[in-house]
């Protein structure tokens, strides 16, 4: 029964991929709906305008994408938000054609590059010029107001702008907040970036036997975003057997044995860049789970079937904290470093911490219709063998939630 049902599944995903290249909602309704909530955002704080480099924000505010895993390194193109005026985007060398037909863009100019691989000795005049056209803009929409956020930039972008007056604050504080709460668009969006996942999740369940290494493996998840319109994967979350315990090491060259457990935690930018972060454990071969595999992945369904519970509107990060799952001792070392956080084109505002971590690392805040969390669980005994992780993606819905993840947790369906 189960085999016919994912069977199905699986054909009509196949089908559904031809698909792929018509947006599944109104793209630019999704683009205005996000810069407005960036302006909103703005004018809260009174800031004459935000400078974004990040090129997850920048995506946000513009949907303008050019080399994004290059240029969050190499900080070559940026974008100027103003509460009022024009959205302009420095794009790398400024080319036009990388932008066209994008709404929220008024205008494109070439980017000042001061970092020092583009500007090598010549950084403090390259950091003038630039900091010259950032003032000219405050000056010519600002009405007067020198408050500017900015989300990054070096000590010199800082020392140049405050020699013209420009009083520097926390654009990621204002990003996050701004991308916290997702529009019906935006919904169907991750819900696509979800769909295409768990088909990568399909090729790897297919291609997982004894023998296949870890690399090979995880590199099943990538082809098939990448062939279904997705971007990229933020990291390299996979491993098996004793690499599985504690979390956190990423995928190797250790071929992968019969009976090993293997766990990964997807962290997929997918179609249109909107994420999908759902982890899973399942057993390598053809035998049954041992009993100690399935004692620490009940635990962990567990986990996560009483946090999800928790989430509707109106509930505090303390409450969820503070009524999470009481993780027993033998795990507790090895928790999981939230009990649930955001997610949205990555992972973003809220991290809510457990409650034994909540005084010294944790903040409040509160739960809202919109908000699209990931649900974490890890469970492994100190110094075990073996560890389970697993995770569900949700919305918060007006009266309780929604898991938007879909692929199997248990193990007898593996």
């Amino acid at each position: 029964m189960v085999a016919a049902v994912q069977e199905g599944r699986v054909e009509a995903r196949q089908h559904g991929a031809m698909e792929y290249s018509r947006a599944p909602t109104d793209l630019d309704a999704v683009r205005m709906y996000r810069l407005g909530r960036v302006r909103e955002e703005l004018k809260k704080r009174d800031y004459a305008a935000i400078i974004l480099y990040d090129q997850l924000n920048t995506r946000y505010a513009t949907d303008a994408t050019d080399m994004q895993i290059w240029c969050s390194h190499n900080e070559s193109r940026y974008v100027y938000v103003p509460t009022e005026g024009p959205v302009i985007l420095f794009e790398y060398g400024g080319l036009t054609h990388l932008s066209e037909d994008l709404p929220g863009v008024d205008e494109v100019r070439k980017s000042t590059s001061w970092y020092y691989f583009a500007a090598g000795p010549r950084c403090q005049e390259m950091v003038a010029k630039w900091a010259v056209e950032m003032a000219d803009l405050v000056s010519q929409h600002g009405g007067g107001n020198k408050r500017v956020a900015i989300d990054r930039c070096g000590p010199l972008g800082v020392q140049e702008l405050a020699k013209h007056g420009i009083s520097i604050h926390d654009g990621f504080e204002l990003m996050e907040v701004a991308r916290e709460i997702k529009s019906p668009g935006e919904i169907v969006l991750m819900r696509h970036a979800i769909d295409v996942c768990e088909q990568g999740l399909e090729a790897m369940r297919e291609a997982l036997h004894p023998g296949i290494t870890e690399n090979a493996l995880w590199a099943k998840l990538h082809e098939k975003n990448i062939a279904l319109g997705g971007e990229w994967i933020e990291t390299r979350l996979l491993s098996s057997g004793p690499r599985t315990n504690p979390w956190f090491r990423e995928s190797s060259m250790r071929v992968i044995e019969n009976g090993d457990m293997m766990s990964f935690d997807t962290d997929l930018v997918g179609p249109y860049g909107y994420c999908c972060d759902m982890s899973r454990s399942w057993v390598c071969g053809d035998g049954r789970a041992s009993d100690e595999q399935r004692r620490l992945h009940a635990a962990a369904v567990e986990e996560i079937k009483h946090n999800t519970a928790l989430l509707k509107p109106g509930v505090t990060f303390r409450e969820v904290s503070e009524k999470a799952w009481k993780i027993p001792d033998e795990f507790y070392e090895n928790r999981y470093s939230s009990v649930i956080h955001g997610i949205g084109l990555c992972d973003e505002y809220p991290a809510i911490k457990h409650f034994g971590d909540f005084e010294a690392k944790g903040y409040d805040g509160l739960i809202q219709p919109g908000m699209t969390l990931c649900v974490e669980s890890y469970i492994g005994t100190s110094g075990g063998h073996e560890g389970v992780k697993l995770e569900e993606q949700v919305l918060i819905t007006e009266d309780g939630n929604e898991k938007l993840t879909n692929y199997p947790l248990q193990l007898e369906l593996i």
